[in-house]
């Protein structure tokens, strides 16, 4: 039988500001008060007995940042990304993506959205079973928001063995992992990943810059197949996030309901326009386009990033100033774990203010997932509490000196 656990005093967080999301503003002499898992009150004027305070000294505090596309089975503790999928196992990939989901988590992302699994697993949801392994206390790690397998068509740009260019039957892949084709396939691919506890879908609305099966924009899926897997996913709750860079797929992806654009990055200024009007999100995954290690790719994959990268950057520029909401997501690792501070620095880069990137991985990340008890420091949200060094309002890049970690009251660095 489990002892029963201690209760933990409350405890107050004192540091020299703190950044109210919503006002754009500043609360100097900060303060937020934690009972267990909870925020009780920012500023508290008296506290209860037993309190902890605990002063940060010169920092900001923020609220818990999110990253909205990563991959935590890849990339390695050295930040390189290997594929390997004849040689890894499940039980070595779920093992990695402990070690980057306790790096995620110590550089102030307390909520990721683990966007897709495109490894052979024999059917287990790998990014499910981190997620429990997390909340269970067992390991350290963001809260995840897992999507189980992407979908993708035979040769799609999810399909691990178009990376790879393996020889038929090298590596056979299921419907349950993801590989889907035709309408009654899809359907079953969506409902095996709702069944085994995703929650988000993951599609491939198009090939991608790293694809050796075509031009980077073309769609995959066809429009009924779209049609398919938004309707079971939307009928059970849940929303649908499709990787997206053609303009012409972009437009298929919206008409069929599609929730979130991962890339858009050649949509047309039309369909930013649409995007905006309907309050389609998107995750731009910007830094990548700079920041990604293309030096072990093949010759015409290179190829192909120098030409979609720049024109990429522009897009994301072009859907700022368009209203599009934009969150904030690194496709980590394309950039490695842990860094998603760069991201925050490309979107600034990109046009947007600190304070609309900051946004961008707390209020707008909170609404794409649809968790209202987050994003904010505010009485009754989860405790979920970053702090950095200097002024983030004035150089976004501090946000890389992640002095204070907090996630549901429990301290993960200091």
């Amino acid at each position: 039988m489990d002892r029963p656990r201690t209760p933990s005093p409350p405890v107050l967080l004192r540091a020299a500001r703190l950044l109210d999301i919503e006002k754009g503003e500043y609360v100097t002499e900060g303060s937020v008060l934690v009972e267990g898992e909870r925020i009780t009150a920012i500023g508290a004027d008296s506290l209860p007995e037993n309190t902890v305070v605990r002063d940060l000294g010169d920092v900001t505090l923020l609220p818990g940042l999110m990253d909205m596309e990563v991959d935590l089975v890849l990339g390695g503790a050295d930040h390189r990304s290997p594929l390997i999928p004849v040689q890894e196992d499940p039980a070595v990939r779920t093992l990695r993506a402990a070690a980057n989901a306790r790096r995620t988590l110590r550089s102030g992302f307390t909520t990721v959205r683990n966007l897709g699994l495109f490894v052979q697993t024999g059917g287990i949801l790998l990014d499910v079973a981190l997620k429990k392994a997390i909340d269970l206390g067992w390991v350290e790690g963001p809260r995840i928001v897992p999507a189980g397998h992407a979908i993708t068509p035979t040769g799609g740009h999810l399909d691990p063995t178009m990376f790879q260019a393996l020889a038929p039957h090298v590596m056979p892949l299921t419907v349950e992992e993801g590989i889907a084709n035709g309408v009654d396939e899809v359907r079953k691919a969506v409902r095996y990943q709702l069944k085994y506890g995703a929650r988000v879908i993951k599609v491939c609305a198009s090939n991608g810059v790293m694809s050796h099966t075509g031009p980077a924009g073309a769609q995959q899926y066809s429009d009924e197949e779209l049609r398919a897997i938004v309707d079971e996913a939307h009928r059970a709750g849940v929303k649908v996030a499709a990787h997206c860079m053609g303009d012409r797929a972009i437009r298929a992806a919206l008409d069929a309901g599609i929730d979130c654009i991962e890339h858009g990055f050649l949509a047309s200024d039309e369909t930013l326009d649409l995007m905006a009007a309907r309050g389609t999100f998107l995750v731009a995954t910007t830094c990548l386009t700079e920041a990604m290690d293309l030096t072990h790719a093949a010759p015409e994959l290179q190829a192909k990033a120098a030409e979609v990268f720049p024109l990429a950057r522009a897009t994301t520029s072009r859907a700022i100033a368009r209203g599009v909401r934009v969150a904030l997501g690194t496709d980590a690792p394309a950039i490695p774990h842990g860094r998603g501070s760069k991201e925050l620095i490309a979107l600034v880069d990109r046009g947007m203010t600190p304070l609309q990137a900051l946004r961008a991985a707390t209020v707008v990340a909170a609404d794409l997932i649809d968790a209202e008890d987050r994003g904010r420091l505010e009485p009754g949200l989860l405790a979920d509490i970053v702090a950095v060094a200097g002024d983030p309002l004035s150089d976004i890049a501090v946000t890389g000196d992640v002095r204070f970690v907090m996630k549901g009251g429990q301290v993960y660095r200091d």
